[in-house]
């Protein structure tokens, strides 16, 4: 089993998820089917996206166990769809405005940054000092975080950003400087790193680097 299954198995079952939970609790508001908009498009990008431009770090091979407990924590992603649709809760327009905001601008920034890093990478082993990655070391990390940030606001509910905020604090982050101690080791990092955010772009520092250095992440 490869670490990308079991993730994968997780995007492709959300769209069902959403559209069973909605059934089950007879919820066909306007909420509910943005959530599902939003969200089931999310799995079905993802899914794409391993087959057009797939990372290589969700290739590596897992056991089943691993496979099981990985589905798992990422299942505590449904927590958020469930609660807006048993609860009944209703967003109001400006909030479903900024959560489709907040979530196609999230999608831009992982996908986009995510296909700049990988054929990048195919064409020449390297960093990425322009583009996506000129202002920003984690563009796609922030992209999803973003995401999820725009599923949160439709719950209306406080759970939703505690998920969010572990997994930003237990995953994400300590990802970013796993990355950075990798990059470490090449001789311009240290310039990079001073013109560059970890997570937010950094908009101040001279941006004059021009070579082209591996980012993994």
């Amino acid at each position: 089993m490869k670490a990308k299954h079991p993730i994968n198995l997780h995007k492709a079952l959300t769209f069902i998820l959403v559209i069973a939970l909605m059934i089950l609790y007879q919820n066909f508001t306007i909420g509910a089917w943005v959530y599902l908009a939003l969200h089931g498009t999310y799995g079905i990008l993802w899914l794409l996206k391993d087959r057009i431009y797939p990372d290589k770090k969700w290739e590596q091979e897992i056991s089943i166990f691993t496979g099981i407990f990985t589905f798992m924590i990422t299942s505590l992603y449904w927590v958020a769809p469930f609660i807006l649709i048993s609860s009944g809760s209703q967003p109001s327009p400006p909030l479903i405005a900024a959560a489709i905001s907040i979530n196609i601008l999230g999608i831009f920034l992982h996908y986009s940054s995510d296909a700049q890093k990988y054929y990048t990478l195919k064409y020449k082993s390297g960093l990425i000092t322009e583009g996506f990655f000129a202002r920003c070391r984690n563009t796609n990390y922030l992209g999803e975080i973003l995401i999820y940030l725009g599923f949160a606001l439709l719950v209306q509910h406080w759970l939703p950003f505690v998920i969010l905020g572990l997994f930003t604090a237990i995953i994400f982050v300590p990802n970013m400087f796993k990355k950075d101690k990798s990059l470490s080791r090449y001789p311009n990092f240290e310039e990079y790193k001073a013109n560059s955010g970890l997570l937010l772009p950094q908009f101040w520092g001279n941006n004059s680097q021009t070579d082209t250095v591996e980012v993994k992440g």
